[in-house]
């Protein structure tokens, strides 16, 4: 069987000596090249001789984003630099970018579990796959790329934005799957509506989605709006790019975790102990083969869970949840802790609602208050007396959305009714929070 169906073969009971002889090499390698990981070796009395058992991972030193930013750009790199064949970056907007490198045999290896995991969605040699993931720094674009045409996939590389020109090039080259962020997909979908066409009429079966969370709500919108099926693919630049992770067609209830590349942990963010299987917390990762970026115990800042044994699909990897939010974007309301996708999952279950909204964040005293932006739909809105959103039919709504948020997510919030297409679509990552909160002096 080819390279990218391995995960349909490989002798699960090999998987941990093979992690074990990984890791093994990969600390060896960071101690001897990376001035920043010797230092912190020493700085945490350990030496790569003194890893001897599973256990002893846990001593081993967390690498966090801001320890790449300080090391910008080349400082984190273990191979002299003419060994690097790319250099891809992190898509944040402020600031210096994480900067991650790759070896040729590191893009190859990038290249074989993208394959993987797009043979794991349902695609296969032939098919022709729409790539709207945008190309550039960003790892999702050329990720999705490489891994597609090393399946032997018909490989368009379209890109984000100019979206009625993907309409017209989905029409004509009529692609089997379809790569991008959820959000994008989405809007996708909603244009051709407005164009009067029907997405269920497109050659579309299978799409591969990322980049940010997005709820089982959001997939079952998505699903029904073009009649096919949503799977979540999982990674991050820093640890590799997409690829780390990824929904099997058979079951969509979690993502098989790549773990001949990758050694995963679940921590408690706030003690940084390891948390048990089934429960949420950090995901952590190492990696077992890259060579010129190798990371030892990222900490991702994304909130899931891990689960391992026999998935329905015959798969024995390690599987994680989809992810449940950020660290950096959980909202804290009235002292009670939620994540975008937590409300995401509220709105989508009123049906005279878009999945589209925006939470707008704001001062009040020195109090932080939260107002959720929701879009109601064209045959709601065409209901209301002179669609006037202050209806009392309309103020039914809000209060239910708030009800829906107070009993599921036990968050306090008020919601403010937009008219069809007020929100800002997205070409990319979809933009959920907006700042209004002004720094106290």
């Amino acid at each position: 069987m080819s390279v990218f169906a391995a995960e349909e073969v490989f002798n699960q009971s090999n998987m941990k000596d093979l992690q074990w002889k990984r890791l093994k090499g990969t600390i060896e390698r960071v101690y001897a090249n990376v001035p920043f990981y010797k230092e912190a070796f020493k700085e945490h009395h350990i030496h790569p001789n003194d890893i001897q058992t599973w256990d002893d991972i846990k001593r081993l030193p967390f690498t966090q984003k801001n320890h790449l930013r300080e090391n910008y750009p080349y400082n984190m790199i273990a191979t002299p630099v003419e060994e690097v064949v790319r250099l891809h970056g992190s898509s944040g907007t402020s600031g210096k970018p994480t900067v991650v490198a790759y070896t040729k045999n590191d893009i190859v290896n990038w290249a074989d579990l993208i394959a993987r995991a797009i043979y794991m969605a349902g695609g296969r040699k032939g098919d022709i796959l729409h790539n709207a993931y945008g190309y550039g720094l960003f790892t999702g674009g050329l990720g999705l790329h490489h891994g597609s045409e090393r399946l032997g996939c018909v490989t368009v590389p379209v890109s984000g934005g100019n979206t009625e020109r993907q309409i017209t090039l989905i029409q004509d080259f009529k692609p089997r799957v379809i790569c991008g962020t959820p959000s994008y997909i989405l809007n996708i979908g909603e244009t051709m509506l407005k164009m009067g066409l029907d997405p269920t009429a497109t050659s579309l079966k299978y799409a591969i989605l990322g980049a940010e969370p997005w709820s089982e709500e959001m997939r079952t919108t998505i699903e029904q709006l073009f009649d096919m099926k949503a799977m979540d693919i999982y990674g991050l630049s820093e640890v590799m790019g997409p690829g780390v992770a990824m929904e099997c067609e058979e079951c969509q209830d979690g993502l098989h975790i790549a773990d001949d590349h990758f050694y995963t942990e679940v921590i408690n963010p706030d003690t940084l102990e390891a948390v048990p299987d089934g429960e949420d917390g950090e995901l952590v990762f190492t990696s077992l083969t890259k060579e010129a970026l190798p990371i030892i115990r990222y900490r991702t800042g994304d909130i899931a869970s891990l689960t391992r044994g026999k998935c329905k699909c015959g798969r024995t990897t390690t599987k994680m949840s989809r992810v449940k939010g950020r660290i950096d974007d959980m909202l804290i309301i009235r002292g009670v802790n939620v994540f975008p996708s937590e409300i995401e999952r509220c709105i989508l279950q009123i049906e005279e609602i878009m999945p589209h909204y925006q939470i707008h964040l704001s001062k009040k005293g020195v109090m932080d208050q939260a107002t959720l932006h929701v879009e109601v739909n064209e045959t709601f809105f065409n209901t209301l007396l002179e669609k006037n959103l202050e209806h009392p039919n309309a103020v039914k709504i809000a209060r239910k959305i708030e009800s829906a948020l107070k009993t599921q997510a036990l968050v306090s919030m008020e919601v403010c009714l937009e008219g069809p297409s007020s929100i800002p679509r997205s070409e990319g990552k979809a933009k959920r929070i907006v700042d209004n909160r002004k720094t106290l002096v």
